[in-house]
């Protein structure tokens, strides 16, 4: 059985308790183990992050130490995945700039801030993981991110 690591906090206007048990019943009803924690303490023991499939981080604004983040990052160059949405991962940790080099990104703004509307615009044939998905219109808030340019966006 996989096994994932979902591990939550942070800022609390993004309900991390509530998305992380959202990803939490996902994850389970998909075939995995799961273990669902506050805090990054989860984060100490570099070796036992090695024994997870997948990490999972709910956290937005929040705070790790360089070991924590050194921990993580060797897992996931070891082949865990690490998997996220919304600030709980590009905004996860503002201080950790390995953190930013292993997502890929970095939160900076949300332009004309909440309830604006726009299109999001699928790249036909880019991804396996898009197929099927069209372009639809969201009201939201939008992400402006600083993205590394060897990533490619979907």
């Amino acid at each position: 059985m996989k096994k994932a690591l979902i591990f939550y906090g942070g800022w609390q206007g993004h309900d991390p308790i509530a998305v992380s048990a959202r990803f939490e019943k996902l994850l389970i009803k998909n075939g995995f183990s799961v273990d669902r924690v506050e805090g990054v303490d989860c984060l100490d023991d570099g070796d036992a992050l090695l024994f997870y499939d997948l990490i999972v981080p709910c956290v937005t604004m929040g705070n790790i130490t360089a070991e924590q983040e050194q921990n993580v990052c060797r897992a996931v160059e070891c082949g865990v995945g690490l998997a996220g949405c919304h600030g709980g991962m590009c905004d996860a940790f503002r201080g950790s700039t390995e953190w930013q080099f292993m997502t890929g990104g970095q939160w900076v703004s949300h332009p004309g801030n909440d309830g604006v509307e726009y299109d999001v615009n699928i790249i036909k044939g880019s991804s396996p993981i898009v197929e099927g998905i069209e372009d639809f219109k969201v009201i939201s808030e939008q992400y402006y991110l600083h993205v590394d340019p060897a990533i490619e966006v979907l």
